[in-house]
């Protein structure tokens, strides 16, 4: 499949992993630590930052029936009610510019997840690089449609989604002109956990879709992100936070400083590491070879002298007959008298 290029960035199997770093809530709506997550994330090297684009109002109703309040006792969330957790959890609309100014400042890409179409009109007259479609909004055709009709690339969580489901999702952006696709496996639970991520997926979605595949990260630790790339990850999201203990609606999931800067590192040894099929030792190997085991003299030896293992010893390093040969030359006589440490060569050998 072709690689795709956001804003002049490659995305591809042969270009080192996109790292996305998510700012999400954990700004907690304070205007000064969002810039200090910006400047952080930049200097861990990421690519680039991404926001989430809604209010309380375009995500849900504010009521307090059952159905509008988190019921699960395992969820992060649980006993919030969804306008509350949204309202405390957005980032307000007059942000986006400056933050996404200091981003590209700082040399980085920055763009959102809109919630609802006029989030899309939104961010398009910031003209963001990409659009990101959340999990839980992949069943959202018309927002997928309205994101797709704007001629850029768009990054897709898949999340809970079916086969069925990713199908009309790709399908819909292709009607609406978006080819350049990157769909992010993803666990739609917060926390999510190791044996629930499921990484086997990233290469038959890759091979069912053609498109690029990534990870979108909901583990704690970098782990699952630095696995994701031997299976093909072109793209990692983590959500991102200064310091876990200070709180944040997405903390207990989220990397911090230290962390996201070993995500950067230890993905791109992975993907380094990956290389081609291989065998015969690399270039920077040939000098190692010397190293490996030959056949030497373990003692001088008389002409005539019948070689054995008595006089005769596989060792390091490699100047010598090769281990192969060592049933070839026993019970044969020495050529002409041999001292002690000099390497077996088929000239002293009659």
């Amino acid at each position: 499949m072709n690689n795709i290029h956001i804003d002049g960035r490659e995305v591809g199997q042969d270009c080192e992993p996109f790292i996305i770093a998510e700012l999400s809530g954990n700004h907690n709506q304070d205007y000064e630590l969002a810039e200090q997550m910006v400047l952080a994330a930049s200097q861990a090297g990421v690519d680039a930052i991404k926001l989430q684009t809604y209010t309380a109002d375009s995500m849900t109703l504010d009521h307090d029936t059952k159905e509008f309040v988190i019921q699960e006792e395992d969820n992060l969330w649980h006993g919030e009610s969804l306008h509350s957790l949204y309202h405390k959890a957005a980032t307000p609309y007059e942000w986006h510019a400056p933050l996404f100014a200091y981003a590209n400042e700082l040399g980085m890409l920055a763009f959102s997840s809109p919630f609802d179409e006029h989030a899309v009109d939104f961010l398009d007259e910031l003209n963001v690089p990409c659009f990101k479609i959340a999990s839980f909004e992949l069943t959202d055709l018309p927002l997928i449609a309205k994101a797709a009709s704007k001629g850029k690339p768009l990054i897709i969580s898949t999340g809970m989604a079916s086969l069925s489901e990713i199908e009309d999702a790709v399908k819909t952006a292709n009607q609406a002109g978006c080819f350049d696709i990157v769909l992010l496996k993803c666990t739609s639970t917060y926390p999510a956990t190791p044996e629930n991520t499921n990484l086997k997926t990233i290469p038959s979605m890759r091979s069912t879709f053609g498109v690029q595949v990534g990870l979108s990260d909901h583990t704690a630790g970098i782990g699952v992100s630095v696995a994701s790339v031997a299976l093909g990850a072109t793209v990692i999201e983590k959500h991102f936070v200064l310091d876990k203990s200070a709180g944040g609606v997405d903390a207990a999931f989220s990397l911090e400083p230290h962390e996201l800067v070993s995500l950067v590192k230890e993905s791109n040894a992975a993907w380094q590491a990956l290389g081609g099929v291989c065998y015969g030792g690399t270039d920077s190997e040939e000098k190692s070879k010397q190293y490996r085991r030959s056949i030497y003299a373990s003692r001088d030896i008389t002409e005539g002298e019948i070689l054995s293992k008595d006089n005769l010893k596989i060792i390091r390093p490699a100047f010598g007959l090769a281990p192969k040969h060592w049933q070839t030359v026993l019970s044969k006589a020495a050529k002409v008298s041999i001292k002690k440490g000099t390497p077996l060569s088929w000239e002293l050998v009659e």
